[in-house]
């Protein structure tokens, strides 16, 4: 009788192989280890870099910043959290692009709550002309809890999303919504209800625990239950939160590694479900439209602080 196995105990056994045939019985490939038949491969994330975080700063002296905080792309938010999307109008594309090869960068996503769900037609064509295949947003209509109630607004916002996310889809291009408080996709059935309804036309999540119970189960499981329909995942917790003023270093709690949110469980979970969307190491500050810290150079290494924490706990 053949014995099925899963998808990682195969990419597992079949990264094992090469070294069986020219290591001795007891040597151990560094490259694929299995423990009771799970793979303990690290879990590699893709990071993204928020252009948020570096207030209206230039967008050519960003892009540099991408490779140094171990990014692979930049995700570009406009007016009033940062300026870089208009930036990126006044540049032009094709000197947009001449920028990200330069920097070794690609544009990964484009953040756009200001547009909101419905008027976003005007960023696919410009999406896919810099090869971004993501774009963030929020929901509309009121906060819901629990109950029938959420499936049914929830299903309301999917079917009406759905020519917005055909149009996208034939550009390449998926849209994630944001668990933001006080909006229809707020609560936890709200946002498993999205990537329920919404996920078979490739609406996405964008999951922000920072919006959540700072329960690091609630959120671990979550994640699981969302698996891959999350394009994009904030590692950015509550902290002491960011609406009011308060002293920097009471802002940078909101980043990994400084609250008292465990992400251990969270990358754990991530790793648990093959997580291939983004990570983008996150905070906000006060007021917007400001650097979480007054130079390029103290933004990068607070972010490469927040994603050694990461690294540790992806042992």
């Amino acid at each position: 009788m053949r014995q099925k196995i899963s998808r990682r105990q195969f990419n597992a056994l079949a990264a094992v192989a090469p070294c069986a045939a020219i290591l001795p019985p007891d040597a151990t490939c560094f490259q694929a280890k299995t423990q009771g038949g799970e793979s303990t491969e690290p879990f590699e994330p893709k990071y993204l870099l928020a252009s948020s975080l570096y207030g209206f700063t230039y967008i050519g002296d960003i892009l540099p910043e991408v490779k140094k905080s171990g990014a692979i792309a930049l995700d570009i938010w406009p007016k009033h959290h940062a300026n870089q999307r208009e930036q990126l109008d006044d540049l032009g594309i094709e000197k947009f692009k001449e920028m990200l090869v330069k920097n070794q960068a690609e544009l990964g996503c484009i953040t756009q709550y200001k547009l909101g769900p419905y008027q976003l037609a005007v960023e696919f064509p410009v999406a896919h002309a810099l090869g971004c295949k993501s774009i963030v947003t929020g929901a509309v209509g009121p906060a819901t809890q629990t109950g029938g109630d959420t499936k049914v607004a929830v299903g309301r916002f999917v079917e009406s999303m759905k020519r917005h996310v055909d149009a996208a889809g034939e550009h390449g291009i998926k849209i994630a919504i944001e668990n933001h408080a006080n909006s229809l996709i707020s609560s936890p059935d709200s946002i498993k209800w999205l990537a329920e309804l919404g996920g078979e036309n490739g609406l996405r999540v964008a999951l922000a625990p920072y919006h959540l119970s700072q329960d690091a189960e609630l959120i671990a499981d979550l994640i699981r239950n969302l698996g891959n329909r999350i394009e994009v995942f904030y590692a950015w917790q509550y902290g002491k939160g960011c609406a009011d003023p308060m002293p920097t270093t009471d802002l940078l709690l909101q980043l990994p590694g400084k609250g008292e949110l465990d992400f251990k469980p969270i990358i754990s979970a991530l790793k648990e479900v093959e997580f291939n969307g983004w990570i983008e190491i996150f905070m906000h500050p006060v007021p917007r439209g400001i650097s979480i810290l007054p130079s390029i150079e103290e933004v990068t290494g607070e972010i490469n602080k927040a994603r050694e924490y990461i690294t540790t706990l992806n042992q």
